[in-house]
């Protein structure tokens, strides 16, 4: 431990003289360098104060981190082993979720911001951007993450993130009322109609009005996509809403409707989904895990399986949560250390899952998980999509959420709705 400490210490002496050194103004030399002798060259040259005189610690280190009241528990007892460590305090702000990384935007900038926060990666976009973010190296543990994770936190080639856990929508159904999940959307129309004329359900399967989100995986089970995918990232100049696959899923999802087999007008919300699931009244429907506890409350039978498919396998959004440091941090070097040392490992990433038991992005963690349910969900996400960080993203859910809604509502025809909405992302992202 006192090795541990000395070698820390000694890395900020390091980085503290280096950033003192540059800080010496240098004079203007009198004539060209190569008109001047070395040694008045030297002479002239302004002395460095000594090493020892170059760190001038008026309070001791302190790492702040900003994390919501779910993660922040374990984030403090980390903090009490990295001090017993390396004698340096950490200190956890608890914050709302969503206050992160408005908060960061302000207070980074004036210097009163954390070094580390959690947040959700399609926050990169914004912040990298506005420069908020540091690079983050994941260190010995690397190759323990899900790839999938990692790579959601990548942006121009760097990594912003040190992936904690995962999350996906899956398909929920309910197993005495469904005896074979149907393997594609197709199928699921068909036996739609029979549940329906049996009168075991009214409605076989209910999903909410709009919400491109829960929409996305049959899109991309008809061969739909939202921006191309390329080795770099999201390629935002190619805008596949109105693409062949995505004229199909919305050309599905208007049959669905015109066969009476969904609402038109129903203004089905989130509530009135599960509402209707777990009081028995549908059968089958897509959500996430955050649904877990008010499903298993309600008691109806249910199961988790993967999406429907239906020309190839459906494919969700994936969202990922991390850690990541901030650009202001005068302590990245703590900062990376902590991430490294005290929350890439089993221990540290199995606290964070047993306090919001949702799929770790830690493969030990993911691969060890008790909970059937929350296992199939992982499974569902296994070839997911990271949701696109870019920043044209702010230009598709408007315009996408509004032509499925118009398709719901009955009110445009299918093919027009997402011609119009690919139309308007386009002049969206071309202006800004």
């Amino acid at each position: 431990m006192h090795n541990k400490r000395m070698l820390l210490l000694v890395l900020l002496m390091v980085a503290a003289t280096v950033l003192s050194a540059c800080a010496v103004p240098v004079a203007a030399p009198a004539a060209p360098a190569a008109e001047a002798p070395a040694e008045d060259a030297a002479e002239a040259a302004p002395t460095e104060p000594p090493a020892e005189e170059a760190v001038v610690l008026d309070e001791p280190n302190v790492l702040t981190i900003w994390a919501d009241n779910t993660r922040a528990p374990v984030l403090s007892e980390l903090g009490t082993q990295f001090e017993a460590e390396y004698g340096i305090p950490v200190v956890v702000v608890e914050k709302g979720f969503g206050d992160i990384r408005d908060d960061l935007k302000v207070a980074g900038p004036a210097g009163e911001g954390p070094d580390v926060v959690i947040g959700a990666h399609d926050w990169l976009g914004e912040l990298v951007e506005n420069g908020l973010l540091a690079e983050i190296e994941l260190g010995a543990a690397a190759d323990q993450f899900l790839p999938a994770a990692v790579q959601a936190f990548a942006y121009d080639g760097a990594i912003y993130g040190l992936p904690y856990a995962t999350e996906n929508v899956a398909f929920v159904y309910n197993p005495e009322l469904v005896e074979t999940v149907p393997a594609t959307w197709s199928e699921l129309t068909t036996l739609a109609a029979e549940l329906e004329s049996a009168g075991v359900v009214s409605q076989a399967f209910i999903r909410q009005e709009g919400d491109p989100y829960h929409f996305f995986p049959i899109q991309t089970a008809f061969g739909g996509y939202v921006f191309g995918l390329t080795e770099t990232g999201y390629d935002p100049s190619d805008v596949g809403i109105d693409n062949e696959g995505s004229i199909a899923a919305i050309t599905w999802l208007d049959g669905m409707y015109k066969a009476g087999h969904l609402k038109a007008g129903a203004a089905v919300d989130y509530d009135i989904m599960h509402a209707a699931f777990e009081n028995g009244d549908a059968a089958m429907m897509i959500t996430g895990p955050w649904a877990l506890p008010r499903i298993r409350e309600s008691g109806v039978p249910y199961a988790v399986a993967n999406i429907p498919g239906e020309i190839q396998e459906a494919q969700p959004f994936l969202g990922v949560q991390g850690f990541m440091i901030s650009a202001f941090s005068n302590d990245q070097l703590l900062a990376q250390t902590f991430l490294q040392e005290f929350v890439a490992t089993q221990e540290a990433m199995q606290a964070i899952f047993d306090a919001d038991p949702r799929p770790s992005a830690f493969l030990p963690v993911r691969e060890a998980i008790a909970d059937p349910d929350l296992a199939a969900f992982a499974a569902a996400g296994a070839n997911g999509l990271a949701m696109p960080a870019i920043p044209e993203m702010s230009a598709v859910w408007a315009a996408w959420g509004d032509a499925v809604v118009l398709v719901s509502q009955q009110s445009e025809a299918a093919d027009a709705a997402f011609r119009n909405a690919a139309e308007q992302i386009r002049a969206a992202i071309a202006g800004n």
